[in-house]
């Protein structure tokens, strides 16, 4: 594993982590991305990792293997000049589960929605219980503060999506890393651009089932009945199934609305209590999910209990940027209708009844700029009061459904600066703001709250 490697892509959260890991194991790293953002910029420089801004021929390393991203394509200069000079690549997740997860007890994380937060959470438990896991996760968990960890135990978490590997690879990612404990969270549909439909996504997930071992163990979410087919097309590992209420063989039950506190039972069997920062009935199925693989590693049920109590949740999963005014301002990482609906119902739950819950929302997954999810889009934002909708110049589709829905509770802006200032002149002091995006948003969350301390604390 001495060979020096060269990544493209390296700003993305997969990759960036990559080449964390494998400076870690001492690579030699270089990189290169367009328009670097926190937290990975950061993080690179941290780790002492050289990157380029842009993709440039002359930049490519002769003697380095080139590990390639999904976002490179044919026809980038880069590209062509890579396969020119006959350069040796590969994609990133062949590269990761060759050099850094060979022979490790392997964690999988997969899903529609969830898997950084029960990724998250998986690591921290076993952390917690002295057993120094490895991790590569799709955010910065706050008790970490690093998306990626070579850690020194056997065991490695790793967040495993289904999008392609690369223009020379379309298979899912997750196929590559042959997990020994595997959680499936749920299953939707989103990744318009690479997959026709539902079915499709069902069989790649299959796929991975394949890969897990009979000494294994697959942690399934028992009210998803897209995972119901996948395993309907053949399963040779135990099955463990979570689920919040219901008969699953791991459960909970809800002690307060929001999910901030509630019970785990096992067989029906009371374990032990969570009482966490952490809202929403989701989470606390991202809770089982973490519980069960971590006592497939080890951890007894109720040692993960107790650490999870202490886990303080994911950088951009409602994550509080601050306060102003008394108005909060909240980070989300927002990729699919469902995700939001279930986030602002837990927001709802928490927050006081005096307070009104404010949305901004930039539709910016392929998916949703495509239009796949137009026509429920409005009723995952019904538990908001007032929805400030973003209209990036590429979005494909017309917000005309959403306006039926919410009626006089949507403005639309197609600039980030229109709808900072409309946000500013509609919250008052109770209320909720939550920054809905899966990428920077043009900076809006620090500067509304810029302009909510100049409205409302008088500074300048």
């Amino acid at each position: 594993m001495s060979r020096p490697i060269h990544v493209l892509g390296i700003g993305g959260t997969f990759m960036g982590g990559l080449a964390q890991l494998a400076a870690a194991a001492g690579v030699k790293v270089s990189g290169a991305d367009q328009n670097l953002y926190p937290p990975m910029d950061g993080q690179l420089r941290q780790a002492g990792i050289p990157f380029h801004e842009g993709y440039r021929p002359d930049d490519l390393p002769a003697d380095a293997l080139i590990v390639v991203g999904n976002v490179m394509r044919r026809g980038l200069p880069v590209v062509e000049a890579m396969l020119d000079r006959g350069l040796s690549y590969v994609s990133g997740p062949q590269w990761l589960a060759e050099n850094i997860l060979q022979g490790r007890w392997v964690l999988a994380v997969a899903g529609t929605h969830g898997k950084t937060t029960t990724a998250s959470m998986l690591a921290f438990v076993l952390d917690a219980a002295g057993l120094e896991p490895g991790f590569l996760i799709g955010g910065v968990p706050r008790d970490f503060g690093v998306s990626a960890r070579l850690g020194g135990g056997s065991f490695f978490v790793i967040e495993a999506d289904e999008y392609d590997c690369a223009f020379f690879d379309k298979r899912a990612k997750f196929v590559h890393y042959r997990p020994r404990t595997l959680v499936l969270n749920n299953l939707e549909y989103d990744h318009a651009d690479i997959y026709p439909d539902l079915a499709s996504i069902e069989r790649q997930f299959h796929h991975l089932l394949r890969t897990v071992p009979g000494q294994g163990q697959v942690l399934v979410n028992a009210e998803s009945p897209s995972l119901a087919r996948v395993l309907d097309q053949g399963c040779w590992t135990p099955v463990v199934r979570f689920g919040v209420g219901g008969t699953a063989d791991l459960g909970a039950h809800l002690l307060n609305p929001e999910g901030s506190r509630f019970e785990v039972r096992s067989d029906d069997r009371l374990v032990g209590e969570v009482r966490w920062s952490l809202t929403g009935e989701h989470n606390v199925a991202n809770a089982l999910a973490a519980l069960g693989a971590a006592r497939h590693a080890g951890v007894p049920l109720a040692q993960g209990i107790a650490a999870l109590s202490g886990f303080s949740g994911v950088r951009r999963r409602q994550e509080l940027r601050g306060e102003a005014g008394g108005i909060r301002v909240i980070d989300d990482f927002a990729h699919h209708p469902t995700a939001i609906g279930v986030t602002l119902a837990g927001l709802r739950a928490a927050m006081p009844a005096s307070g009104r819950l404010l949305v901004a929302l930039e539709p910016r997954s392929n998916t949703m700029r495509m239009g796949v999810h137009a026509e429920t889009l409005g009723g995952s934002l019904e538990h908001a009061d007032r929805v400030f909708l973003f209209l990036q110049e590429d979005l494909g589709w017309s917000p005309q459904a959403i306006r039926e829905r919410l009626g006089s509770r949507l403005h639309l802006s197609s600039a980030i600066g229109e709808l900072t200032e409309a946000l500013v002149l509609a919250a008052r002091p109770g209320d909720w703001v939550v920054i809905m995006s899966n990428g920077a948003f043009g900076g809006i969350h620090e500067s509304l709250l810029t302009r909510l301390r100049e409205t409302w604390d008088g500074d300048i």
